[in-house]
């Protein structure tokens, strides 16, 4: 394998945890309930406009009363304020990633300027710079596997040349559906419970549950 494509959120660093309780926590003010663990299958890992689009749609089916017409800008502002606080690396990230040899990249479902955003305020933007690919970049965001072909193409690398690191089930489906390997990756605090298994059944090659194994699963894939 001679590219290692990272996906950022929950992946890079820990803003996955604070989206899933901050978006969870504004929704059941609106009177939206949904189980944590079909919230994350559902959404994680989706880019901003398909994330809306089918958030507003599962919201319609639950409420009789429309949504008021700010509503996602308040909810962006509601999970804006968090991470802002508390957004950090996930723990051995820089190390880990600094010792990988083979070519490494970013592929977020984040819009380009947050994720640069992002990645610089935790050190990480060294890592990849300028290496750094967005959603916002291609016509279709994952589950399709768009993104992650811009990416290789781009970075000058073949599908099957090419590892994805995801900790979403639409992130692993769009690494597969690209002719990628990929790497589930479980680290992150909002990966509880069987979430390992969910990605293992969305087609994950591999689950990893920490940055110390991450070398190790790599190179069982050649990478």
């Amino acid at each position: 394998m001679t590219l290692i494509i990272f996906d950022c959120d929950g992946v890079l660093v820990n803003s996955e945890e604070i989206y899933l309780a901050a978006e969870l926590e504004f929704l059941a003010t609106a009177g939206v309930v949904l189980e944590r663990d079909v919230y994350t299958d559902t959404f994680m890992g989706l880019s901003p406009p398909m994330w809306q689009a089918k958030l507003q749609s599962i919201i319609a089916e639950q409420r009789s009363a429309p949504l008021p017409s700010d509503f996602f800008a308040r909810l962006d502002e509601h999970t804006t304020a968090r991470i802002e606080v508390h957004l950090a690396a996930l723990p051995d990230a820089r190390r880990s990633i600094g010792r990988i040899k083979a070519r490494r990249c970013v592929a977020s479902s984040t819009p380009s300027t947050r994720l640069r955003w992002k990645l610089q305020q935790t050190g990480l933007l060294g890592l990849f710079d300028p290496h750094i690919f967005s959603s916002d970049m291609v016509r279709n965001g994952k589950p399709a596997p768009d993104l992650f072909l811009h990416a290789a193409t781009t970075m000058g690398a073949q599908p099957w040349e090419c590892v994805v690191v995801e900790d979403s089930v639409n992130g692993v489906m769009a690494g597969k559906a690209a002719g990628m390997q990929v790497i589930g990756f479980t680290a992150g605090a909002h990966c509880a419970g069987n979430h390992g298994d969910r990605l293992a059944m969305a087609g994950a090659d591999r689950v990893v549950g920490r940055y110390g194994d991450l070398a190790a699963a790599l190179d069982g894939l050649g990478a």
